[in-house]
């Protein structure tokens, strides 16, 4: 089963070990930090699921749980994180809605089995909602499930590394990513890889979706930073 997960969680390393939690099982993430931007995400993506942190600055996630059960899609499901062990802030989370809780510190395998598990409850997803599994952004659709990249309705061939590193790009347009963060999304393929390996994978794929690889118009470079795929999700 594959979905569009947000991720709303303050600690930026944890956020990116679930990022990569979910890649690597299929799914696709947006990851932001705090309550307000998780409730525009949401409104914005309708995303699959949200995996909820409670302690988020601007809105906490017993707000954001409240606002999204009064949103335009209540049953929308939710998985809180919290590094609270009291029964009441539990039971308050329950309460507003959540569908399920996990206390800091976690085994991401597990979280990942708990997200599968509400996943299928809820009968969000693939399976349900096959098309949406589709990551499109700038003219190019990635599709987790058939394993399929089109750009402009054309079949592009990839490697698994290229199509892990679209998947990650396309799922969050505009985001800059670093090097390092595109070489972890190719975990599993390229192990013994340096992160000039990533500018390898970016050449290879310029020449598989852009007119003119030499003067990109999507896959763009960020001088000093990394690389970013430009275009809005549609």
């Amino acid at each position: 089963m594959c979905a569009h997960v947000l991720v709303a969680e303050d600690d930026e390393k944890q956020a990116e070990l679930i990022r990569r939690s979910l890649l690597a099982e299929g799914h696709t993430a947006t990851v932001v930090h705090d309550g307000a931007a998780a409730l525009e995400a949401a409104r914005g993506l309708r995303p699959d699921l949200v995996v909820l942190d409670l302690m988020l600055p601007v809105v906490d996630g017993f707000g954001v749980c409240r606002a999204l059960r009064g949103g335009a899609d209540p049953e929308i499901p939710v998985v809180m994180l919290t590094a609270r062990s009291a029964e009441d802030d539990v039971l308050l989370g329950l309460e507003l809605g959540a569908d399920d809780y996990m206390t800091k510190p976690y085994s991401p395998r597990e979280l990942m089995a708990r997200i599968r598990t509400v996943l299928r409850r809820s009968g969000r997803g693939v399976g349900s909602r096959d098309d949406d599994a589709v990551v499109r952004a700038a003219g190019i659709s990635v599709d987790p499930v058939r394993h399929e990249v089109r750009c402009d309705g054309a079949v592009v061939d990839c490697t698994p590394a290229e199509f892990q590193i679209l998947l990650s790009m396309a799922a969050e347009p505009e985001r800059v990513f670093t090097r390092r963060q595109l070489l972890q999304c190719t975990c599993g393929f390229d192990r013994a890889s340096t992160e000039r390996a990533v500018d390898v994978h970016i050449m290879n794929l310029r020449r598989k979706i852009e007119t003119d690889p030499r003067r990109p118009v999507r896959l763009l470079t960020v001088f000093g930073v990394g690389y970013k795929l430009s275009g809005t999700r549609l």
